[in-house]
């Protein structure tokens, strides 16, 4: 297939999926809400938790959502351990257990108090020279991971990945998806920032089609791999390269052709 036929193939599948789009994806979450503050930290929130079955998924998310009385902005920014241990107690998903949300509402309340909100602590790190959003989130992910001691048995740094380990961050990535692009599925409120900055959001499925197409070289799945997806799919739309990203997951998680 050559780069003509993958485009059509590609732009099709995209306008095909936005159409399908409906609750049973993770992102119609942050849908549910109305106000930026609670539409960003559901975002990043669900994003965070975005591993294993979407089943899963939404099903930990609805009842943390419902834990904080479906107000989440609110619930944060009043948050103290003391408080609201009593809320989140004997919650959990998968390896993440209730000492982690603790240990992330206690951060996320620090970073609020002190940038107001998300989109604030992100700009605070990102510059419009910057070729991509890396070094961003890197600074991002410091600040939400810098005042959580790192303990055994406990997972709360696997929440927020750091580009500088050369992980894919995956989820992260997914999160600025859903804040940068603006379309049917992507909120577009951090819009300021281009889309052509973007990450490709990499996870098995992804990796799997990727290669399949031969969309990439590296045979390792890392930063460097989600770089060079990104830079391929820039061939086919150089503006907004990760908007690929929901149709080609749903055709890996479907096993369907492509």
């Amino acid at each position: 297939m050559n780069n003509s036929e993958l485009k059509e193939k590609l732009e099709a599948h995209y306008l095909n999926y936005r159409q399908k789009f409906s609750s049973k994806d993770p992102v119609w979450m942050l849908h549910r809400f109305s106000d930026e503050r609670d539409i960003e930290l559901v975002g990043l929130i669900t994003a965070a938790y975005a591993y294993g079955s979407v089943d899963q998924i939404n099903r930990f998310i609805n009842e943390l959502l419902l834990k904080t009385g479906n107000k989440p902005y609110e619930f944060t920014i009043n948050f103290s351990k003391r408080k609201d241990k009593k809320h989140l107690s004997g919650l959990y998903y998968r390896f993440n257990s209730h000492f982690d949300l603790l240990d992330m509402f206690s951060s996320l309340n620090k970073v609020i108090i002190k940038h107001s909100s998300l989109k604030n602590l992100f700009h605070s790190h990102y510059e419009a020279a910057h070729n991509n959003i890396i070094p961003a989130l890197s600074g991002f992910t410091n600040e939400l991971n810098k005042n959580i001691p790192k303990i055994d048995n406990r997972y709360y740094h696997y929440l927020f990945s750091n580009p500088v380990n050369n992980s894919t961050c995956k989820r992260m990535n997914l999160f600025l998806r859903w804040m940068i692009r603006k379309d049917d599925i992507d909120t577009g409120l951090w819009s300021d920032i281009p889309a052509s900055k973007l990450i490709m959001p990499v996870d098995t499925h992804i990796a799997r089609i990727s290669k399949k197409l031969n969309l990439v070289n590296r045979k390792s799945i890392d930063l460097k791999f989600a770089m060079e997806l990104t830079n391929k799919l820039k061939e086919f739309d150089p503006v907004d390269p990760v908007k690929y990203d929901f149709a080609l997951c749903h055709i890996g998680i479907d096993k369907k052709e492509f």
